[in-house]
């Protein structure tokens, strides 16, 4: 690729600016705009040297720019963004950032994970095996990792590790983003209904993912897990040879499961022990994803099991997947990505796992349009299950009147009729002061969001430090 100027318009999502900094380690210009930045994107974009410009204006391209990549935002459209306008009036390509990742990617051997939930840790700890076993992989995860230490790297090997997403390429590319990539090895993470707003039929859901799947070559290999509520069905329905993988069924899948700090377990395939394993990570939801890991890993000897090991134990985890958000307190705050019913549900899950004599407590936020569809009212029937009190957290507005949206009132009420203690809040100040009331020293604090809450994610942390301080 050639070295140039690229513009990104929408540049402080966590996807974008993953493939802004694998542009700078190209060796190209990157300049960007959004209507505003918030951590831990501003700091990474500071750290990789690039700068960009808030809010959205039409002066903010640069006047050099080769080409623009416009982001998947209800915000970035021709009709309401004059930045995204003079974008399309400049006369250069506009792309979206997976047709820019498949052009970095293009002469690489790529590994694409896929899937309804895991896809983005699975990614990060396929990306810190590599780099652990010095084969240097270039990568993109779609999250903000804390191993390995970036999102997006242009590495000297020739593996290109790539999360996919089904979620449409950009306000003019319907396509799933994962269908522009070229998989040499396809590592396919639980499935399960996502995206109603996009997706209303599980049959339309699966459509890109068959495509996705017969996108790998005959000599290539695909990798899928069992748990998913689609994923026997999808595997059925593709008659694709496959290796298959779970906690307790498939080719490759667990024994002697041990949880606490760390979990221990072994890995088999097709019953036969291959290695032990020692994580740090939470919940039985982990422990599977370390076993997809080492099924495409291992399967393909692309590493020794020794080097898997080691790996694994030195893996520190990524932003928002249950992520430790004090040790100054004896409250336990954890933050999980609530995107979806069932990235909560393990979540939860986890959390009465490894803290079953700990009260929990949940802060909620139904950011994304799966949780705010009407559809999804019957989510909440169970969603919550082993909590003892959720604090609902007011739906944004933002595409709204792109689909059946319902009210904070509506969610709490079924939470609610589910027997589950819920109380609905407006705003971060409600929110916190209605949590400080019940809050005590041994609790659990779940947060579930793909937002900010309004910055309830980090005031949380400290409200519990001021009230409850861990005792040294």
């Amino acid at each position: 690729m050639n070295r140039e100027h690229v513009h990104f318009i929408g540049i402080g999502g966590v996807g974008m600016s993953a493939v802004a900094k694998i542009l700078i380690d190209s060796g190209s210009t990157v300049t960007g705009s959004d209507e505003a930045v918030y951590e831990p994107v501003a700091s990474y974009l500071t750290l990789s040297g690039i700068s960009y410009k808030t809010p959205y204006a039409a002066e903010n391209i640069p006047t050099d720019v080769n080409r623009i990549v416009v982001g998947k935002n209800a915000k970035l459209t021709k009709e309401n963004n004059a930045e995204v306008r003079e974008a399309y009036a400049r006369g250069v390509p506009v792309i979206s950032y997976p047709e820019m990742l498949a052009e970095l990617a293009q002469n690489s051997e790529q590994i694409v994970i896929a899937g309804s939930y895991g896809k983005s840790t699975a990614t990060a700890l396929i990306a810190h095996c590599l780099t652990e076993a010095n084969l240097d992989p270039s990568y993109f995860i779609g999250a903000v990792p804390f191993s390995p230490s970036e999102s997006g790297h242009t590495g000297t090997g020739n593996l290109f590790v790539l999360e996919g997403d089904e979620y449409p390429s950009s306000n003019e590319d319907p396509r799933s983003k994962f269908l522009h990539f070229s998989p040499r090895h396809l590592l396919l993470t639980p499935l399960s209904h996502d995206h109603l707003n996009i997706f209303p039929t599980e049959e339309a859901y699966l459509a890109p993912f068959v495509e996705l799947i017969a996108k790998v070559p005959a000599d290539g290999s695909v990798t899928v897990a069992l748990s998913g509520e689609l994923s026997k069905k999808f595997l059925a329905d593709t008659n694709r040879n496959a290796t298959t993988y779970s906690v307790s069924e498939g080719d490759w899948h667990a024994s002697n499961i041990v949880y606490g700090a760390p979990t221990t377990f072994s890995i088999l395939n097709n019953g036969k022990h291959i290695v032990d394993i020692s994580t740090q990570e939470l919940g039985s939801h982990a422990v599977e994803n370390i076993i997809g890991v080492a099924a495409l890993l291992l399967g393909q000897s692309l590493i020794t099991a020794e080097q898997f090991a080691g790996a694994i134990s030195s893996f520190k985890g990524i932003r928002r997947r249950l992520d430790l958000k004090s040790t100054k307190t004896s409250v336990r705050i954890y933050e999980g990505f609530g995107s979806s019913i069932e990235k909560a549900k393990a979540a939860i899950a986890a959390m009465k796992l490894h803290f079953p004599d700990r009260r929990l407590l949940i802060a909620f936020e139904p950011h994304t349009f799966s949780w705010r569809n009407r559809g999804a009212l019957p989510w909440y029937d169970s969603v919550f299950a082993g909590a003892a009190e959720v604090f609902v957290y007011e739906p944004p507005s933002h595409g709204a009147g792109t689909h059946d949206q319902i009210n904070l009132e509506e969610i709490v009420a079924r939470v609610q009729s589910a027997g589950i203690k819920a109380v609905g809040v407006e705003n971060a100040e409600a929110g916190l002061s209605a949590i400080a009331q019940t809050l005590t020293a041994d609790d659990v604090i779940l947060i579930l969001t793909s937002g900010d809450m309004g910055g309830m994610v980090e005031a949380l942390p400290k409200l519990a430090e001021e009230h409850y301080p861990k005792q040294t």
